[in-house]
Order: C-alpha cells, then sequence, then structure tokens
C-alpha cells in the first residue's frame, strides 16, 4: 500500500519590498512521503520570493518530487508555456539542463550542508545555462524554516534588502538570506 502526501494549509502575507509586491495567498501543499519539513518549507519560502499579483497565470506547486519532468513550482503564461520554472534542492545536472530548454526563467534554490559540494561538482556545467539563476540557503536558515512547519500555517513575510523574515503564529520568527550563486538573464 502506497504512502499518501500530508496536506499543509498555509495562509502566506507577502510584503516584498524589493520587488514592490504585496499579497494574501491561502496555499494548499502537499508533502510527498520521502519529504522532509526543511525541503517543504523551503518551497514555501520560494513561493514567497517569487509570487506575483498575475491571477489569471498564478505561482503553482508542481510534481517535482515524483516527476522529474514537473518543477516544484512554476508560473505558465499565455500560450500555456511554462515561463518561471523552480527546483528545489540539488537535481541532477541533465534535468536542470532539460528545464533550461523548456522555459524562459529557471530558478534553483539549494539548501543544506551537502549543497556546497553538489555545487562544486556541478558548477562547470551549470555555468552554461545562462537563464539559470541559482541561491542558495544555508543550512542554519533552512533548519530554523523547518521550525516553523505546521499542518495549519499563517505566515507573514517580508522582504527588505535581499533580508527575508517569516513570522508564524504567536513568537515564531525566522530571518533568512539566500546567497546568489549564480545569476541569470531572464
Amino acid at each position: 500500500m502506497a504512502l499518501k502526501a500530508t496536506i499543509y494549509k498555509a495562509d502566506l502575507q507577502i510584503a516584498d519590498m524589493d520587488r514592490g509586491y504585496y499579497g494574501d495567498h491561502a496555499l494548499t501543499i502537499a508533502q510527498h512521503p520521502s519529504e522532509n519539513d526543511e525541503r517543504l518549507m523551503v518551497r514555501l519560502l520560494a513561493y514567497a520570493l517569487f509570487a506575483a499579483g498575475d491571477d489569471q497565470h498564478p505561482l503553482a506547486f508542481g510534481n517535482g518530487m515524483t516527476d522529474n519532468d514537473e518543477p516544484d513550482l512554476y508560473r505558465r503564461n499565455l500560450v500555456d508555456e511554462i515561463e518561471l520554472w523552480i527546483d528545489v534542492g540539488q537535481p541532477d545536472e541533465k534535468l536542470l539542463r532539460k528545464a533550461h530548454h523548456r522555459t524562459r526563467e529557471l530558478v534553483l534554490i539549494t539548501f543544506g550542508r551537502a549543497a556546497e559540494v553538489w555545487w562544486e561538482q556541478n558548477r562547470r556545467e551549470l555555468e552554461k545555462l545562462e537563464r539559470l539563476r541559482v541561491l542558495h540557503l544555508a543550512e542554519e536558515h533552512s533548519k530554523a524554516l523547518a521550525g516553523l512547519a505546521r499542518r495549519t500555517m499563517r505566515l507573514q513575510v517580508t522582504v527588505q534588502d535581499a533580508q527575508v523574515w517569516i513570522g508564524g503564529d504567536g513568537d515564531d520568527s525566522v530571518s533568512v538570506e539566500l546567497a546568489e550563486w549564480k545569476a541569470g538573464k531572464a
């Protein structure tokens, strides 16, 4: 018998002063049985960082955990092509190259202690992908984010001067900063 996904509900209030974006989002997130809270919360952070006010073409969660041909998050354009492809973790370089050919903008958010080793092993090939942008979340920040995970969450996300503050219910709050390992062209 296959294990089922765990469903999380998140009310996300975003105030991104760097992009001038302010929005409220009621999200339902499926956590794959093999996905831990740390990765789930990094996906939620990615949503907050790249959400936009386009109601016709919103940012959506994909099946990246179970299907290598799909991103973790994506946004489609008017002709239903994937315009923004976001992956989380340390995917195979070949999968990123394939995704690079299928989208206008490709973002990868790495996290955890193995990310630096992965980056050094793949950097030379990934530098060739001009539209790929690589952001890194230090292990202490991703672990702190995991501490905010609840089956039902109400989170406030504030972005200012490349600093991200995430506050949960009560006194829980986390400050994170992402390092840009590679800038991409859109």
